[in-house]
């Protein structure tokens, strides 16, 4: 991960830099100040927009019953494209608003989803629960069937143990 990150911070500006070089050369400088200058400000309100429609979209979801996973990672997605937006930059400027665009944001954001695994571990009880986004529980007309074993801790060791770990 660190070599990815280092090429990154070397690559990304000498593409940058040779960009404005030929920009610059085509356009003159003023020109092509111009020219970031405005796909800042359009970018930024691209976002905001967009940033309020996923909003909305998450409580239209939250308000279903449903969890907006997608929604969610899209949010996230929409602020790493404002920043990219706001970075100098054509190559930088040109990712932004892929990013920004419905269509590509919604499929990185499956792919995303597709990737990642969340473990969480509950402290009362010391469970662990790992979970992917890919939905893969069984479906029945009731809800979500999640097969699984488990311990109660309370009937292991007596209710008198953890009385006082309870809040009454």
């Amino acid at each position: 991960m660190f070599q990815v990150l280092l090429l990154l911070f070397i690559v990304v500006p000498i593409v940058e830099i040779a960009l404005f070089i030929q920009v610059g050369g085509l356009l003159g400088l003023w020109p092509t100040v111009g020219l970031v200058l405005l796909t800042a400000v359009v970018g930024a309100s691209l976002v905001r927009s967009q940033g309020i429609m996923t909003l909305m979209s998450v409580q239209d979801r939250l308000q279903k019953g449903e969890m907006p996973a997608q929604q969610i990672v899209e949010g996230v997605m929409l602020a790493v494209s404002g920043v990219l937006l706001l970075t100098p930059g054509f190559m930088t400027d040109a990712l932004g608003m892929l990013v920004l665009l419905p269509a590509p944001r919604a499929y990185l954001a499956r792919e995303m989803m597709s990737r990642v695994k969340v473990q969480s571990m509950n402290a009362q009880s010391g469970f662990y629960h790992q979970q992917g986004f890919d939905h893969s529980t069984h479906r029945t007309g009731e809800g979500d069937v999640f097969e699984g074993e488990f311990e109660s801790k309370d009937e292991a060791k007596g209710r008198d143990d953890n009385s006082s770990n309870r809040l009454n």
